[in-house]
């Protein structure tokens, strides 16, 4: 073997094994966090608080993923148990782009890797979250998700307006079947079965204020009702979760890890200088190596990080925006919730916006 081989060789397996080093601390902490919210933190009580308008709706799902920290392997499960509760379509959206970013385990390894460059940390955060609640509000316009979505998905999804009784047909009105009902904001009858998990908690608490007029129990803060009673199935089943996503991720880290020093290492230098210095190719250079490499967003900062001195600032930040939103996996994952063309329009808008946000970054300040 030539010298050349031998350093190119070595070279590439210290920065294999820096990238390593670095991430998996992250990895580690990231998938204990995770875990312990997804089994501790009862979502239902906890979107019972979000707003019913559809901007502020999709701002709010967008911020939920801080108390979520589940990466781009976990989003898209948890926003289709959002839509089977009934959720606002809205909401789930918002959290299905915007929670991979947006929790303090990926803001941490964010500052970390790029403590020198703190506007890429802001600005990672401002572009996700903005791009999030977009598609988020754009997508409410479609009120009946049933044409989007899977038909297995759509079977299971709850009726958000069901359909007036006949008001002259004694025989079919609802107070004379089985059932929960309450008065609703028209005064006209509920059933409780046919509402949204979200819709029917707002509905039970106001119904219970005005039961109790007369005598005020006390009762804990809102933000005490979210988290459920520790018990032993639930650290048994926490483990069990943290045990399989290490193993999964572990190995999406390792290929990501192996993908970054192999492009290092064998692509060579002029030619990424190259594409990495033009505002507009390097851009959409990173959109297409973050689509690809699929690497989680606890630790592709670093992936990142091993490209910053070639390309430009812009072009860092679309990888880290548009990376935990879309690429291979979460696309696989996508199309078992929603249609092909539902998925495609919500590639096609995040990478477009991430295009031109980007974009006015490398012309205005690289």
């Amino acid at each position: 073997m030539s010298a050349t081989f031998i350093h190119q060789f070595n070279s590439g397996f210290t920065l294999f094994l820096s990238l390593l080093v670095e991430a998996i601390p992250f990895l580690l902490l990231g998938v204990l966090f995770s875990s312990l919210l997804l089994w501790f933190v009862d979502e239902q009580k906890l979107l019972s608080y979000i707003p019913p308008h559809p901007l502020l709706g999709a701002f709010m799902g967008s911020l939920v993923g801080f108390l979520f920290p589940v990466c781009e392997c976990g989003n898209v499960p948890v926003a289709r148990r959002l839509l089977l509760q009934g959720v606002p379509s809205s909401v789930a959206i918002g959290f299905l782009f915007a929670a991979p970013t947006i929790n303090p385990i990926v803001i941490w390894s964010t500052w970390t890797a790029f403590r020198d460059q703190p506007e890429i940390v802001i600005l990672r955060v401002l572009f996700s979250l903005t791009i999030a609640t977009t598609l988020g509000w754009l997508f409410s316009v479609q009120k009946d998700l049933r044409p989007v979505v899977q038909p297995a998905i759509a079977r299971a999804l709850p009726i958000i307006d069901p359909p007036e009784p006949p008001a002259s047909d004694v025989a079919a009105s609802p107070l004379l079947q089985s059932g929960t009902y309450f008065l609703g904001e028209s005064e006209q009858p509920l059933r409780l079965e046919s509402l949204p998990a979200w819709k029917t908690q707002r509905l039970l608490k106001k119904n219970q204020v005005k039961k109790e007029s007369v005598t005020v129990k006390p009762s804990l803060p809102p933000w005490k009702t979210i988290f459920l009673t520790p018990t032993k199935e639930r650290w048994s089943s926490m483990l069990e979760n943290m045990v399989q996503e290490f193993r999964e991720l572990g190995g999406v880290l390792v290929l990501g890890s192996f993908i970054a020093a192999l492009i290092q290492v064998a692509v060579p230098r002029e030619f990424i200088l190259n594409l990495g210095q033009s505002p507009v190719t390097s851009i959409l250079a990173m959109l297409l190596l973050a689509g690809v490499v699929s690497i989680c967003s606890t630790v592709d900062s670093f992936f990142a990080l091993s490209f910053s001195s070639a390309f430009t600032s812009g072009s860092l930040l679309a990888f880290l925006v548009f990376g935990p939103m879309i690429d291979i996996k979460t696309i696989g994952l996508m199309l078992s919730v929603f249609k092909a063309r539902a998925v495609f329009y919500l590639v096609i808008l995040a990478f477009q916006l991430t295009f031109l946000f980007t974009l006015v970054i490398n012309l205005n300040f690289s």
